[in-house]
């Protein structure tokens, strides 16, 4: 597979969270123009990964640059940050002048789910039958946000034209794991990855994983896409997820 395949594929990933994001929530919506894609999800207005852009082409963004921004800024975003190849340095550099800082580089990664099999389940208790507050709670809790100031109320509903599973694994009945899957054409993304801090080290969100792309496989998934945390990366690699290269992640916040 070509650069070019890699990300038109991560595109195709973080298009279709961002289509859930701007639909899930009150004042949500979608701002699409010249290849550009972003998310504007007023009611997380401090939560730059919810409030996303993905972009084509860095003459596009610069074009449409100051439109975009109007937009975040009559919605009552304060933070919200652009997707970045790391190897696209005109969009850096635009970015930079206007004043995005950076803030984070996630591994770009994939797997070809013909010959995948993963950890066994064992007596894990899981489903894919999580709710949207139990999500939103235990991303808020994992990734350390206050109570009100996280991402929690981003996650409100699921639009009928994106193909979202809630996936959960639990711990003496008590819910310790989430995992976010979109199946689009025979891709399953995965997306907000999050285990409670107490239980984490028990190898929880690798076979929650590890089932939720059994079933996605079943169901004719080809391969699996995602975008890995420094935490997550190791988890990813070892259950045969590829890296592509680094997307950064430039944030405007006010």
């Amino acid at each position: 597979m070509s650069r070019a395949e890699k990300l038109a594929l991560q595109h195709r990933c973080l298009r279709e969270v961002g289509r859930w994001m701007a639909a899930a929530s009150p004042g949500a919506r979608l701002w699409e123009g010249d290849g550009i894609t972003a998310a504007i999800v007023p009611a997380t207005p401090q939560r730059s990964v919810v409030n996303s852009v993905v972009y084509e082409s860095a003459d596009a963004l610069a074009a449409r640059y100051d439109e975009l921004a109007g937009a975040y800024e009559r919605a009552g975003v304060r933070a919200w940050t652009v997707w970045v190849p790391e190897f696209d340095a005109e969009a850096i550099g635009l970015l930079t002048a206007r004043g995005h800082a950076f803030d984070g580089q996630p591994a770009a990664m994939s797997i070809d789910l013909a010959g995948f099999d993963g950890p066994p389940e064992g007596e894990l208790d899981w489903d894919d039958e999580a709710t949207l507050e139990e999500f939103g709670e235990i991303n808020d809790s994992a990734y350390g946000f206050p109570q009100g100031e996280g991402m929690a109320a981003a996650f409100a509903g699921i639009p009928a034209d994106v193909d979202v599973r809630l996936y959960r694994a639990r711990v003496d009945g008590e819910t310790a794991t989430v995992i976010a899957t979109i199946d689009h054409e025979d891709d399953v993304s995965i997306h907000f990855v999050a285990t409670r801090e107490r239980f984490r080290g028990r190898g929880l969100a690798s076979r929650l994983l590890a089932a939720a792309l059994r079933e996605g496989k079943r169901r004719g998934m080809r391969t699996s896409t995602l975008q890995a945390s420094a935490m997550g990366e190791p988890v990813y690699a070892r259950l045969g997820y590829g890296f592509y290269f680094r997307l950064h992640l430039y944030e405007r916040r006010s």
